[in-house]
C-alpha cells in the first residue's frame, strides 16, 4: 500500500485532483467529509460539540456547520477546542478506511489542515495542489462564500510555502479541468505506483 496525502489551501482544487486520482483508481479518504461524517448526529463527534459549544450551534437538532464555523474561525482558541475534538476522530476514521482498502492500494488522503497538523511524517508521499490566490478567491465567491469569510479562512492555514516545504511534489492548478487531469495523469503513472508487495 502506497499512503499519499493531498493538501492545499481552501479553494486550491484538492478535491479536483482527488476526484482524479480515484478515476485513476486510488482509494480516497476525504478528511472534510469524514470531519463532517463524525459531528453528525449519533456519532460521538456531535456529544462533544454540544458539550463543548452548547446548544447555540444546532438548527433542527443537527449541528449546524455554519454557525460552527462563525465561533471558530473568529476564535483561535475556540478552533483549536474543536479541532482537538474533530482530528482524532477524523484520523481513526481515515485509519479505518485504510485497513480496509485492499493490498496494493494507493490510498489518497485529503487533508488541508496537513502542515498545520504535523501530519507529513503518516504518509509516504505527499502532493501539495497550488493556486494563484486571485483564483482561489474567484472559485470560493462562486460557491457562495462572502470575501470576509474567505479572508478568515486563509488566514489560519498554512501558507503556500509552508505546504511545498512537507511536499514531494507541487501541483500547480491554474488552467483548465484538462490541464490539472494532465498533470495528475503524468504524476499517477510516474510516481504513484506502490511497489510490489507492498
Amino acid at each position: 500500500m502506497l499512503k499519499v496525502a493531498v493538501t492545499g489551501g481552501i479553494g486550491s482544487g484538492k478535491s479536483a485532483v482527488g476526484e482524479i486520482l480515484e478515476e485513476l483508481g486510488a482509494v480516497i479518504v476525504d478528511a472534510d467529509e469524514l470531519a463532517r461524517t463524525v459531528i453528525e448526529r449519533g456519532n460521538s463527534g456531535y456529544d462533544q460539540v454540544l458539550a463543548a459549544f452548547g446548544d447555540e450551534v444546532l438548527t433542527s437538532g443537527e449541528i449546524d456547520r455554519a454557525k460552527l464555523a462563525g465561533l471558530v474561525f473568529s476564535d483561535p482558541e475556540l478552533r483549536k477546542k474543536l479541532e482537538s475534538i474533530i482530528h482524532p476522530l477524523v484520523r481513526e476514521a481515515a485509519e479505518e478506511i485504510m485497513k480496509s482498502a485492499p493490498s496494493g492500494s494507493v490510498v489518497v488522503n485529503e487533508i488541508p489542515l496537513l502542515f498545520e497538523t504535523n501530519g507529513a511524517k503518516r504518509f509516504d508521499f505527499v502532493i501539495a495542489v497550488q493556486t494563484p490566490m486571485e483564483l482561489r478567491i474567484e472559485r470560493l465567491s462562486q460557491r457562495g462564500m462572502k470575501l470576509y469569510e474567505i479572508e478568515k479562512r486563509i488566514a489560519v492555514q498554512a501558507s503556500d510555502q509552508e505546504r511545498a516545504s512537507i511536499a514531494n511534489v507541487i501541483v500547480v492548478n491554474d488552467g483548465s479541468l484538462d490541464q490539472l487531469r494532465s498533470k495528475v495523469e503524468e504524476l499517477w503513472f510516474t510516481q504513484l505506483q506502490p511497489k510490489a508487495g507492498s
